[in-house]
């Protein structure tokens, strides 16, 4: 019998007496390991000294597994207009406070423009909402959205109320970004503990939060736990994480891996599989619209 087919008979029965799943008696999966499944939780704790060394490892290997798996996109996304990629420079796209959708300059640009030649009222590129007068109303609507349960605002009004110095504030707010899964409210609360501004230091709070925002497509977090990693001696893991943060288009974490490449830790294979990855992301995010708006800045 092979081995998967020995794993799933295991798990038709308790692992600890042995009951077998009927319909009156329903067995619950270890949450850790997710390998062995239990009757109650008396078996479950008798079933733990034996069981813990393997659950363990298990539980690390499944963390890993999900850890290092290459996301999709950047936590960022598309530009919900022109629908290419967002750069991972915040100063080439907008965070919109009346519905807080990232967009890139060439759409605002492109729609400025519009604006400027048909004398219309400016409005969001997107959700067409009448823009803000004031900094007031900015945040006014930014709190509509907060109200509603929107993590890109809290995170938004946390940043707000961390550069007016109130900490505790904004903790509160990325903490609850974090709380609804969003990657950049981890990123910054990884921040806080790093920091310990407003809260006190606690390293593996900061770590845990950088792989939550990594897991999530976060860039700048996947470079950071790189180079926590290289400060633990775990070079084989930070690598990883470089490799990741590259392909994601993070320019500092592909300037890592060619120090890695020079030193003999990087084979010229992988370099140039990293290189080709981390150009093609770059290339995805232009556009001859986000070209007109660099130019445009730059002239201003």
């Amino acid at each position: 019998m092979s081995t998967n087919s020995e794993g799933e008979a295991d798990m038709m029965c308790c692992a600890s007496c042995g009951t077998a799943e009927v319909d009156d008696i329903k067995l619950k999966t270890c949450t850790a390991c997710k390998s062995v499944r239990y009757c109650s939780i008396n078996c479950q704790r008798d079933h733990r000294p034996q069981h813990k060394r393997a659950c363990k490892k298990r539980a690390a290997e499944l963390h890993d597994e999900l850890l290092f798996k290459q996301p999709e996109s950047t936590n960022e996304g598309d530009c919900p207009i022109c629908c290419l990629p967002i750069s991972l420079d915040n100063d080439k796209s907008t965070s919109m406070s009346c519905c807080s959708k990232v967009i890139c300059d060439g759409c605002v640009h492109s729609y400025d423009i519009r604006i400027f030649q048909e004398s219309l009222e400016p409005t969001c590129p997107f959700c067409r909402h009448p823009a803000p007068k004031s900094k007031d109303e900015e945040i006014k609507n930014i709190m509509k959205r907060v109200n509603a349960n929107d993590p890109v605002a809290m995170v938004q009004m946390g940043l707000r109320r961390y550069e007016a110095g109130d900490y505790d504030s904004a903790f509160e707010y990325v903490n609850k970004a974090a709380e609804f899964g969003d990657a950049k409210g981890h990123y910054e609360l990884s921040i806080f503990y790093h920091e310990g501004t407003g809260v006190e230091k606690d390293m593996k709070k900061k770590v845990y939060h950088l792989e939550q925002a990594a897991i999530g497509g976060h860039a700048g977090a996947r470079h950071n736990l790189g180079c926590v990693e290289e400060g633990n001696g775990r070079m084989d893991r930070a690598i990883k994480h470089w490799v990741i943060a590259a392909a994601l288009g993070r320019d500092a974490s592909l300037d890592n891996l060619k120090v890695c490449f020079r030193v003999g830790l990087v084979t010229k294979e992988d370099f140039a599989a990293a290189l080709r990855a981390h150009q093609a992301v770059i290339e995805a995010t232009k556009s001859p619209q986000r070209e007109a708006a660099e130019e445009a800045r730059v002239e201003r």
